[in-house]
């Protein structure tokens, strides 16, 4: 019987709609990046954020952090990326990173709190979550794009489809 209720109180949240990451607030958060420098989200108001949650090892995260850092050479100051990663990925893993894929970014240091905070994993089916995991956050501070990497979706983590997005909020914005 317990486990009835816990899977009727899950779907009746998932049909409010409180599992949906498009169109709520991104959760706010203050981390160090690879200066120990705290990043917090609220200083990038004003812009359009692309939120990374990544790895350093896995092999969609790396083609993915390439098509971020063409996005931020082509949008400059309009847009900002910040990749959070989390244990075991620490400062030499992302210098690492960094250096042998010759790449330019922020990337700051989670525990997993953040990332949690974001993903908000499906408790039917555990905590496991798919890697790279992107949030296009508006101008506002509200989540308007959530992509997990997956072949159905992969034309974002190429970019195209990102952009097209990206362009989108650019263009809704008032000058």
């Amino acid at each position: 019987m317990r486990r009835f209720v816990l899977i009727a109180a899950c779907a009746l949240l998932a049909a409010a709609g409180l599992g949906a990451q498009v169109g709520r607030r991104a959760p706010g958060f203050s981390l160090p990046d690879q200066k120990g420098v705290e990043r917090d989200l609220a200083d990038y108001r004003g812009r359009i954020v692309v939120l990374d949650i990544m790895r350093t090892d896995c092999p969609h995260c790396i083609a993915f952090s390439k098509t971020l850092g063409l996005l931020k050479a082509d949008y400059g100051a309009k847009l900002e990326v910040l990749a959070i990663v989390n244990p075991p990925d620490n400062q030499q893993t992302v210098a690492s990173f960094v250096s042998q894929y010759n790449l330019n970014g922020t990337y700051l240091f989670d525990c997993g709190q953040v990332s949690y905070s974001y993903i908000l994993p499906d408790p039917l089916h555990g905590p496991s979550i798919a890697i790279p995991h992107a949030y296009l956050i508006d101008q506002n501070g509200i989540i308007r794009g959530d992509w997990e990497f997956s072949n159905a979706n992969s034309d974002v983590f190429r970019g195209p489809t990102l952009r097209q997005a990206i362009d989108k909020l650019l263009e809704s914005r008032p000058h």
